[in-house]
């Protein structure tokens, strides 16, 4: 700390000493502004930021006569209490920083006021809010003044000593906001007393409360020049109080936020309290108490005579003493008090001619080893600046720990440890008295501690650790049976927690050593759990299946990271392990392959299964081939091998007639292998799925001749299939009838009426002569003279039913021929001005160039054209030009070549004397020429272009084609305006 020369000018102390004024009081606010009071009744107000002064004469008597008592002034320096006495009586008046004069408050005149609380929290420039007011003759009072008012808003009283009256000398305030609303806290002291009020509420409301239950005190008896209570203020929060008692210095912590009730029923909130003794501070000769007393973050700034002592707080020791440098004059009258800016660290002493300055400069460096020495550790990391000092109070603490034997305490603090000791001291020092947990202990939380860079001291450190891990495993195993009983709670705890190491170091760990040092130390469980940790499915899944627990492996395989491979890997030892739980994994798996699992599908089968025991192969492949809907031909093969080494052929027969592909546009309705599933039903002689596989492959006489020795019944049905090939039907169906007549074997006349009513069956296919040669030769006529008739009688309807039709054919070349001689004679008739659908010009006029009718007849020089059924007429020239500008590229170009082969032959054809043209009678008779122009107008001409599917096809032709630019030009619409900067243009 240092101390300055006064800080008010000499000029103008001197100006008011020479007037006889000598400061008798001293206030600082927060924002550069000191307030004094004189002993002629003026109030010398001074703002060091701007470097203004001015003066307010209180005095209301005589000169000379009244004096300021007591001057008070806000934290913020807006506002200001003083007391005058003197003259016979007492005023206290208020102030604003921006009044002349001030305001005396009658409702006080009389009452000495000693001390002044503000609500800190609440107070603006332009209102007091709630301050409260301590009397010399025990009384506290309310007042709130507005600088707009001129006047108080109210002042109230609201408590008064009555068991011991004596004067406050000191108040403080503190508010909080709460959910019932604002609480209070305050505190007051008289010279021999602390008083402690709370409450929530206004004021009035707090004080009141007080009437029926004891206010809360602590008694300090002795004289005292002058009680004073300070808060000091950090944040605009009260965090310690300090009280100049008779007995001592009375401090402790202020706590506002976490108070506990008292056993009178108040809430308490000072902590950490203690009493410093003035017997620490002065020689037993000197006997001297302080006059005075300014708080400051860590130390009590204390006025004895003319010297001011620095305290530290914590530890109650003596720091400094600050003299100043006094005249004779001022010495002799001593300095009046202390007073202090303790938010912008300064301080201030005063006698009557001089105001000196005491600057703090970092007051709390040396903070740390204060509580270090008290062994106060966790306020002595608070206080620390840089890790060097934080590396001591860690070694302090350790040391400490190490000393008591509470060697798992001295690990946590050595871990923390960087600069002041090595690693290497550190272990030695735990090998050295053989505490292995300990050393664990400090592996652990060095690993916490250090840096994600130091990668390869992190690998080696957690390496370490886990070697000492499977050591304190070990060495638990290897108690006797009590001890192990004593200990299985440690055992379980200490894999619990090894386990949880694992886990939270995988990345760091190498891989193979930490591997190898769990496989020597036989640890398999926690080898299993790190190669999951590490994702070394592999090593996880074979033990699960080695301890023949199949469903612990499943459930490995179906977390997503495990490769698919794994799955086809151990799927031969899963399914014989447990058959239905592998499959019901299977069947949940996605992207699983089943192909890729019939090596273990056939392994399972190829063993012997008990009749009513679920086939679980089977259910996959089922499942495979109806839900999933797989078309892979291996799987339908097994599937189909499976069910026919089935006694019951049912679920054999469904499979070869469920059609899988049905429904798709294209593709196989089956995906086995006919022919091998043929084989198979051979061997073991399905007959039914044989008949079935051979209608399959269309080999139905096959089919049938099999079907004859299983039933026939199931022949008949197969010899029915066939329906696009008579002849064959009619084979088989022979086969089957001279199967029939086989089994009736004999001559007698109901065996042969049964062959015959065989016949009905066919639906007329075979007649009584197709069975015939199948009877025995020694058959009578008589046993088939029914059936004869029959056949007979049916050809007879044949024979007739073909006559009528022979009819009707000549009946209806009779209606043709008749059609074609009438067609011969049609015509048409043209009106004299029919336009053409092209050129729009009259049809009827004279040819305007010969060479274009080339090839053409017509009536004298007119121009041939064609006439349709729909009225449309054209020019020849102009329908060839029109059809040739709308048909494909293919067909324009066979027109334009008939049409350059008629020009070639250059002959014109034959008209009639009306002009139109004269069709030959015979194709045989028929020119070249007339060859070529026929198979012209059949191009050209067999439909209308306007009425034909021509017309419709030009819809979807754009108004303009690719290659007529030139055209696009023509459509452009451009406005003309001369005026325009721009031109707009729409192109259609």
């Amino acid at each position: 700390m240092e101390t300055g020369r006064q800080v008010f000018s000499v000029d103008l102390l001197e100006r008011y000493a020479a007037k006889g004024h000598g400061v008798i009081t001293c206030m600082v606010a927060g924002n550069d502004v000191i307030v004094l009071g004189t002993s002629k009744g003026w109030i010398i107000r001074h703002d060091f930021g701007v470097g203004d002064s001015y003066d307010i004469d209180l005095s209301t008597g005589r000169a000379g006569e009244q004096s300021i008592h007591r001057v008070f002034v806000d934290p913020g320096g807006s506002h200001c209490i003083a007391t005058i006495v003197g003259g016979g009586g007492v005023d206290t008046f208020y102030t604003h920083a921006k009044w002349t004069r001030p305001r005396v408050l009658s409702k006080l005149k009389g009452l000495v006021v000693n001390a002044v609380a503000w609500n800190r929290q609440q107070i603006t420039e332009a209102s007091t809010r709630e301050v409260i007011l301590g009397t010399d003759n025990g009384q506290l009072h309310e007042i709130a003044v507005d600088e707009k008012d001129k006047k108080e808003k109210h002042i109230n009283f609201l408590f008064e000593l009555k068991e011991l009256p004596e004067a406050f000398m000191g108040l403080q305030m503190e508010t909080a906001s709460t959910s019932n609303g604002t609480k209070y806290y305050m505190m007051a002291v008289t010279p021999t007393r602390l008083y402690s009020f709370s409450g929530i509420g206004s004021l009035d409301t707090v004080f009141a409360s007080y009437v029926d239950r004891p206010v809360r005190f602590m008694e300090l008896p002795g004289e005292i020049p002058n009680s004073e209570l300070h808060f000091f203020i950090k944040q605009r929060r009260a965090v310690h109080f300090a009280w100049l008692s008779g007995a001592g210095i009375y401090h402790g912590g202020l706590n506002f936020g976490a108070q506990h009730s008292s056993p009178e029923g108040n809430e308490n909130f000072v902590e950490n309290k203690g009493l410093l003794d003035y017997s620490k501070l002065v020689d037993v000769a000197e006997a001297i108490k302080p006059n005075s007393l300014a708080v400051s973050e860590f130390h009590f700034l204390l006025l004895l005579g003319n010297k001011v002592k620095v305290v530290n707080r914590i530890s109650e020791q003596i720091i400094e003493e600050l003299q100043f440098d006094e005249t004779p004059e001022s010495m002799s009258r001593g300095i009046i008090g202390l007073c202090s800016d303790a938010s912008a660290g300064l301080f201030y002493a005063y006698d009557q001619n001089s105001i000196f300055q005491v600057s703090v400069n970092d007051e709390g460096r040396d903070m740390w080893k204060v509580y270090l020495d008290l062994k106060e550790y966790a306020a002595a990391l608070a206080n620390c600046r840089d890790p060097f000092q934080r590396d001591q109070v860690y070694l302090a603490q350790a040391e400490a720990a190490f000393s008591a034997k509470d060697f798992l305490r001295a690990a946590s603090f050595y871990a923390k440890i960087y600069y002041i000791l090595s690693f290497e001291e550190i272990t030695l020092k735990f090998i050295s008295v053989n505490e292995q947990d300990a050393l664990r202990t400090f592996l652990l939380r060095k690993l916490d501690n250090l840096a994600k860079d130091d990668k390869c001291q992190i690998t080696m450190i957690s390496t370490w650790a886990t070697e000492l891990y499977l050591d304190k495993i070990n060495r638990l195993l290897l108690e006797d049976d009590t001890a192990l009983e004593n200990r299985s709670s440690e055992y379980h705890s200490i894999i619990k927690e090894f386990r949880a190491f694992l886990s939270d170091c995988k990345d760091v760990l190498d891989e193979a050593t930490t591997m190898n040092l769990l496989e020597s130390y036989g640890r398999v469980d926690e080898l299993v759990y790190f190669a999951s940790l590490k994702e070394q499915y592999e090593i996880v899944v074979h033990h699960y299946i080695q301890q023949g627990e199949a469903k612990k492996a499943l459930e490995v395989l179906q977390k997503p990271a495990v490769p698919i491979d794994l799955q086809y890997k151990f799927a031969p030892d899963l399914i014989m392990l447990d058959a239905y739980e592998t499959v019901e994994s299977w069947m949940t798996t996605k992207n699983l392959n089943p192909r890729k699992l019939i090596p273990a599908m056939m392994r399972y089968s190829s063993e012997p299964h008990a009749k009513n025991e679920t086939h679980e192969v089977i259910k996959y492949l089922e499942f495979c081939v109806h839900r999933l809907q797989n078309e892979d031909p291996g799987v339908h093969n097994l599937l189909l091998s499976l069910y026919a080494k089935q006694e019951d052929d049912s679920a054999l027969l469904r499979f070869l007639q469920c059609k899988f592909g049905k429904g798709r546009l294209s593709g196989p309705e089956f995906f086995y292998d006919p022919k091998y599933a043929l084989r198979l039903c051979l061997k073991e002689k399905r007959m039914r799925a044989c008949v079935h596989i051979y209608s399959m492959m269309s080999m139905h006489e096959e089919a049938v001749a099999l079907a004859l020795q299983v039933d026939p019944e199931l022949a008949k049905a197969e010899a029915d299939k066939v329906e696009d090939d008579e002849d064959l039907r009619k084979k088989l169906w022979l086969m089957v009838a001279k199967h029939v007549v086989e089994q009736e074997k004999g001559t007698k006349r109901e065996n042969i009426r049964k062959a015959i009513a065989f016949l009905k069956e066919t639906d007329g296919l075979l007649k009584i002569e197709d069975i015939l040669p199948f009877f025995p030769d020694f058959a009578l006529i008589d046993d088939f003279k029914e059936a004869i008739c029959s056949s007979l009688e049916d050809y007879n309807k044949q024979i007739e039913q073909l006559k009528q039709e022979m009819n009707d054919a000549t009946y209806g070349a009779d209606n043709i021929r008749n059609d074609i001689s009438a067609l011969a004679q049609r015509y048409a008739v043209i009106d004299c001005d029919e336009d053409c659908g092209v050129c729009q010009k009259k049809v009827l006029i004279a040819s305007w160039d010969h060479r274009m009718a080339r090839g053409y007849t017509s009536v004298g020089a007119m121009a041939p054209f064609y006439v349709f059924p729909c009225g449309h007429a054209f020019h020849a020239q102009c329908l060839i030009a029109h059809v040739i500008r709308c048909t494909h590229r293919h067909q324009a170009e066979y027109i334009l070549d008939l049409q350059k082969q008629l020009t070639l032959l250059g002959g014109e054809s034959k008209k009639d004397s009306n002009g139109t043209l004269i069709e030959e009678e015979s194709i045989t008779s028929m020119t070249p020429m007339d060859k070529i122009r026929s198979q012209l107008d059949d191009a050209i001409a067999c439909e209308c272009p306007f009425c034909s599917d021509l017309m419709i096809r030009e819809i979807s032709l754009p108004f303009i084609l690719p290659g007529e630019a030139h055209e696009a030009a023509s459509w452009e619409i451009r406005p003309h305006n001369i005026g325009a900067q721009k031109s707009l243009s729409l192109a259609v």
